[in-house]
This record gives structure tokens, C-alpha cells and sequence, in this order.
């Protein structure tokens, strides 16, 4: 875990050893005694990270569940329809970038706390919307700030927790995500009847603003961030206390990771991008973007249009709200099961659920199946697994780079990703999968499709990333020169 240096002047820690082997939570349950596998600071900034993406998608799903009110009282034309939907995916890309570049620059902490803040003012401005074109260009800048914070926030749950946790920690912070996602359903059916559909963008804003203010006071930085990013001992010895109340601090000088080999810590973009690319990485990062990429279009065409969709083929709007809700949630819980698997046998496992979901999504696509419960319970057990194999493929984006540049490879990641989530709106529209119950049922085929490019990204991504785990084994191995 440690090692004293030939020069002497005090022993230097592996930060990552420290991280894998601090206290356990205990705790009884049923008189039973259950050790959670990381400790009570870990599972604070679990729970943080976790609100920060429930109130982050919050804010971003807003707009579905408002635009079959908006469609209804401004009368706004498919292509139109596909223009605002587009506006908030295109922010995200931009602001996936200036995110993930910031907070590999700045930190994490800053970086999500000013995209939360931003997001809450700017979400409720969203609500002052009066014409579409007003709409566009507000939420576009409201998705710079919704999309600027994920990678941060998927690098610091990722550093915070123990080895055989990172997936999982990255799945469940993206639980929230699904959850808020879920709950803007509610606020939609609950608020609109009464103050229209600017309220649940109003609703949605507050709600985030009062969280931003306490994050302010509660979100730690990532002890590995600065030490890849060589900050002073003054800064470091802090976290590990807290980390560990029993840290001798005076035992130690230096600070390293052992895990993982070093990356350049020069600001300049262009050196963070190509450590994207080195060893394996050169095949595995262009297979977790196109993974990512097919993933993207079938949850944001759904997310986009899902409603849309069973509103013509027969489900009762409020009902399709609830339907899309759910599947949110429930998918979400099934992404955090599958990693349980990959965890421990490798991301291969993921191709699971998209694999799945294929005959499920083409009986509703073909027809098979229609009208009814039969129809409700088929979407919502589809829509389960599509979104269970997204949050599965999003937990993968970062787990693969150094800490000096993960929120960098995971802010590519998603900008990657955002071209899918853009394109699905557009293609949705285009396509004439807004065209009555046919046109949703060939937005259903076209999905299952993009599933199959998932099943076909992930298993190529698992054969290669068994490489990389290899290399960077052999590479931390070795004794320091």
C-alpha cells in the first residue's frame, strides 16, 4: 500500500490500495449484520452524485411530457416539433465537451456545481418560452449546462469508490437520472392542468435551484483527481481523513496511483486526446463511442417521441405518461442488476439486455401485438430493457482512462453519443414516425436496429478490453525506476 522512496523524506502512499481498502459500512438488517462494500464518505458522495443526475434529468425530460401540450396549443408542425426537441440534445453536445475539458482542468466539484446551478435558472427561463424559436435557442443553452456536468459527476463517483465498484457507482448515479427522467411524468400530469406546460418547466427549475444550494455546501473533490493532477499535500490530506478517520497523515509525503499508468496532466486538449487512444484504447474508445452512439438513438427516440408513439397506438396520454415513467425507472434498476454481472465477468454481459429487448421492440413494430394491456405491458417490458442495456453502456464510458483525463473520455464519450441523440428526433420527424400508428410502429422496427449495433459494439468492446486490462496490469507491475 505504501512505499518509502530511496531519497527517504517520509513514505509515499498508493492512493488507489487506500481507496480499496478503507472501512466498510456495517449495518443490521432483519438481525441480520450486512457490510455495504464501501464506507460511510463513499456513500455520501454516492447519494450526492446521485441527485445531482435525478435533478439533472429532471430537467432535461421536462420537454417531453410538455410538448404534447405545446404541440396542442401552438399547433407547431412535426418539423418544428423535431427543431425544439433537437435544441436541448445539440447544448448537450456542446456542453459534454467545455464539461468534460473543465472538469478535468478545474475539478470536479466547480464543475458540477455551476452546471447545476445554470441548469436551474436556466430550466425555469424555459418556462417563459412564447414562441418556438424562443424555445430552441433557450434550450439549447439550458442543455449546454444539463450536458456539461455528466462527466464530471460519472469521473468523481468513479474515483471515489473501490475497484470492483466504479460500473456500478456509474450506474447508479445514472439511476437518478432515470428516476428524475421518471418524475417529470407526475409533475407534468399534476401541473399542467393548472398552470400549463410552462409550470413543469417552472416546477422542475425551482426544485433543482434549492438542490444547487446545498450542494455548495456538501460535494467533496476527487482525492484521485488531484493526486494524477499532482495538487499539494494540503489539499489531499483532508479527503483521506475524511476518507478514513484513522489516516495517519504524518506518515506520509508523496501521493501516487497504482493502478493505472500516468497521463500527461498538460492542459492542452489535443495531448488529453490522444491519451484517449494509447495501447488499446485505440480500438476500445471508437467501440464505446458507437456503442454509446446506437444506444443514444434508441433511448432519446424514445425519450423524444415514446409518448407521441403509444398516444397513436391507442394509450391514453396521461397513461402513456405513467408507461414512460415507469419503464424509466424500472430500466434503470435492471442497468444497475446487469452490472452486478459485468462487474465481475466483464462488459460482454451488457450485449444482454439490448439483445433482449430486439424481439420485444419488433413484436409492437410488426404489429404482433396491439391495442390493450397486451400492447401497455409489452412497451413498458421493452422499454425496460432499452433503457436497462443505456445505462449499462454509459456506465462503461469512463472506467478505461487515467484519472487525469477520464472526465475528458467520458465528455467525448458523450458528445459521441449526442449525435445520436440529435439525429433521433430528427429521423423521428423525417421519417414519418409521427405519422399515426404505422409510422410509430416503423419508429419501433428502426429501433430494434439500433439495438442490434449495440449487441454487435459491446462484444467486440469485451474482447478487446481484456487487452487493455492486461497491459495496464503488466504496466503498474512493474517496480519503479
Amino acid at each position: 500500500m505504501a512505499s518509502t522512496p530511496e531519497n527517504g523524506g517520509g513514505r509515499t502512499l498508493d492512493v488507489a490500495s487506500f481507496l480499496g481498502e478503507v472501512r466498510r459500512t456495517r449495518f443490521s438488517l432483519g438481525g441480520r449484520s450486512v457490510t455495504l462494500p464501501f464506507n460511510g464518505f463513499q456513500l455520501r458522495i454516492l447519494i450526492l452524485c446521485s441527485l445531482v443526475t435525478f435533478f439533472d434529468g429532471q430537467d432535461f425530460t421536462a420537454l417531453p411530457y410538455a410538448l404534447p401540450y405545446i404541440r396542442d396549443e401552438w399547433g407547431i408542425s412535426d418539423d418544428m416539433t423535431a427543431y425544439v426537441t433537437m435544441a436541448a440534445f445539440v447544448g448537450q453536445m456542446v456542453g459534454s465537451l467545455f464539461g468534460a475539458y473543465l472538469g478535468d482542468v478545474f475539478g470536479r466539484r466547480p464543475v458540477i456545481i455551476t452546471c447545476t446551478v445554470g441548469s436551474a435558472i436556466l430550466t425555469t427561463l424555459v418556462g417563459f418560452a412564447s414562441t418556438p424559436e424562443m424555445l430552441i435557442v433557450l434550450r439549447f443553452i439550458s442543455g449546454l449546462a444539463i450536458g456539461g456536468l455528466l462527466a464530471p459527476v460519472w469521473a468523481l463517483s468513479i474515483e471515489s469508490m473501490p475497484k470492483a465498484m466504479r460500473s456500478t457507482s456509474v450506474t447508479i448515479i445514472m439511476l437518478g437520472f432515470s428516476f428524475g427522467a421518471s418524475s417529470a411524468a407526475p409533475i407534468a400530469n399534476w401541473t399542467a392542468p393548472y398552470l400549463g406546460w410552462e409550470g413543469i418547466f417552472w416546477v422542475c427549475g425551482a426544485m433543482t435551484g434549492v438542490f444547487s444550494l446545498m450542494l455548495i455546501f456538501m460535494l467533496p473533490e476527487s482525492t484521485r483527481w488531484m493526486v494524477a493532477k499532482e495538487r499539494p499535500r494540503a489539499q489531499i490530506v483532508p479527503m483521506l481523513s475524511r476518507l478514513d478517520p484513522a489516516f495517519e497523515a504524518q506518515a506520509y509525503e508523496r501521493f501516487e496511483l497504482g493502478d493505472e499508468r500516468k497521463a500527461t496532466t498538460s492542459e492542452n486538449p489535443l495531448l488529453k486526446f490522444r491519451e484517449l487512444f494509447v495501447g488499446a484504447l485505440f480500438i476500445v474508445t471508437p467501440l464505446i463511442w458507437l456503442a454509446y452512439f446506437f444506444s443514444s438513438i434508441a433511448i432519446y427516440l424514445k425519450n423524444a417521441y415514446g409518448v407521441l408513439f403509444m398516444e397513436a397506438l391507442g394509450i391514453a396520454r396521461t397513461d402513456a405518461a405513467w408507461l414512460a415513467a415507469a419503464s424509466g425507472m424500472v430500466g434503470a434498476i435492471g442497468g444497475v442488476l446487469l452490472l452486478a454481472l459485468t462487474e465481475k465477468r466483464g462488459p460482454g454481459w451488457i450485449a444482454i439486455a439490448p439483445l433482449i429487448g430486439i424481439p420485444l421492440v419488433l413484436l409492437v413494430g410488426f404489429g404482433f401485438v396491439s391495442g390493450g394491456a397486451p400492447l401497455a405491458g409489452l412497451l413498458l417490458i421493452g422499454a425496460i430493457f432499452v433503457g436497462a442495456g443505456h445505462a449499462a453502456v454509459i456506465s462503461i464510458t469512463s472506467i478505461y482512462y487515467p484519472s487525469a483525463v477520464r472526465s475528458f473520455g467520458g465528455g467525448w464519450a458523450s458528445f459521441m453519443a449526442k449525435f445520436g441523440a440529435v439525429a433521433a428526433p430528427w429521423i423521428g420527424a423525417t421519417a414519418g414516425f409521427l405519422q399515426g400508428a404505422r409510422g410509430a410502429r416503423e419508429g419501433y422496427i428502426f429501433t430494434a436496429g439500433c439495438l442490434a449495433g449495440i449487441v454487435v459494439c459491446i462484444l467486440l468492446l469485451a474482447y478487446f478490453a481484456r487487452s487493455l486490462q492486461q497491459s495496464q496490469t503488466a504496466a503498474t507491475a512493474q517496480p519503479a525506476e
